[in-house]
């Protein structure tokens, strides 16, 4: 009777280790590569203050460092130059003031170019003849008769609104520019007596309505 051939080695030892690879998982050449950064979900805008952060022509004469939301514009920001007796060196000196010092008659907020204006209650638009240049070439000049106030805005393009116009609450008058303005773009506010010139105005920052 013939024997049977030998079985060969080589074979069967490797059974065990393709069975041991294949519980193992693919080797680690095999793994798919990382995603790249570029794949990823774009990242947000960021927030507006820290674009105005980096307008190389803003001077701050305020120390105050927080920035306020209000219902007369978007985002949050700081007030650049605050109403009253300042050292900002665009005003004349101010009998008022000591030192030299200017008189600021509104309050500036800094703001990104096109940053949107809001009108915070209802109001009348009012021609703005007489501002002068100095408010840019489309100041708005509004009216409440309910608060017996005007409110004077400047430095603003792409303006939406006209003399005559009953404008509600929230609706977008304009945006913010630099019209007018050689510290960059922001939002000049200032209130006024009904019908009244620059001697009546008056601390704006309750009107405004600063929030954090």
């Amino acid at each position: 009777m013939p024997t049977a051939p030998a079985v060969p080695l080589v074979p069967v030892l490797l059974v065990p280790v393709l069975l041991l690879g294949l519980l193992a998982g693919p080797p680690a050449s095999a793994a798919p590569a990382a995603r790249p950064a570029t794949a990823t979900a774009p990242a947000s805008d960021p927030p507006a203050t820290a674009r105005a952060a980096a307008d190389p022509r803003w001077r701050f004469y305020s120390a105050d460092r927080r920035h306020y939301r209000s219902g007369w514009f978007a985002g949050r920001h700081r007030i650049m130059i605050p109403f009253g007796c300042t050292r900002a060196p665009y005003y004349s000196p101010d009998p008022r003031c000591s030192g030299g010092r200017g008189f600021h008659h509104g309050l500036d907020v800094a703001m990104p170019c096109g940053t949107r204006l809001k009108a915070r209650i209802r109001l009348r638009v009012v021609g703005s003849a007489g501002l002068g240049p100095a408010y840019g070439r489309r100041p708005l000049r509004l009216r409440s008769h309910r608060l017996g106030v005007d409110v004077v805005i400047g430095h603003a393009r792409r303006v939406r609104v006209h003399p005559g116009d009953l404008v509600p609450r929230g609706a977008v008058l304009a945006r913010a520019s630099d019209d007018g303005a050689p510290d960059g773009c922001h939002l000049h506010f200032e209130q006024r007596a009904l019908g009244g010139g620059l001697s009546s105005a008056m601390h704006p920052r309750r009107l405004l309505a600063l929030r954090r």
